[in-house]
């Protein structure tokens, strides 16, 4: 088995990786909140809170996985920045997207910055491509 030693550009992504879960974990407690009533939502405003807090957790998670298949396949350049960084900006965009299209009094469809979830999804496409393509390359 291999050891992978992380390279100064993903120990800087992971550390700031690391420190966003505590933002997720506040989402978490306003989902609490969500749940007992204490905060007023329509059903679509609640479905798309737990869809953003899911997926921020989610994408930070593969976001951190991701950073030492980077490093082991050896990206570099432009290739290894959108390797290591397209995930983690998905992580932002999805979510967001979620959030900030429900937001409002009543609200019960998304507003125009549903976008942002379009466009998270494809740096999110982006970044799992050109990762395995480099992996499969290594390989």
């Amino acid at each position: 088995m291999a050891v992978v030693t992380l390279t100064s550009q993903s120990l800087g992504i992971a550390g700031v990786l690391l420190l966003t879960i505590v933002t997720i974990e506040t989402g978490g407690y306003y989902l609490t909140k969500v749940a007992r009533g204490a905060v007023e939502l329509t059903d679509f405003q609640k479905a798309f809170a737990r869809a953003g807090h899911a997926h921020a957790g989610v994408f930070v998670i593969l976001s951190l996985v991701a950073l030492p298949y980077a490093d082991a396949a050896g990206a570099h350049g432009f290739w290894g920045w959108v390797a290591r960084t397209a995930t983690p900006i998905a992580a932002i965009l999805v979510p967001a997207g979620f959030f900030f299209s429900s937001m409002g009094r009543g609200r019960t469809r998304p507003n125009g910055l549903v976008a942002l979830l379009w466009i998270g999804a494809l740096f999110l496409a982006a970044g799992v491509l050109t990762l395995g393509v480099l992996v499969l390359a290594a390989a």
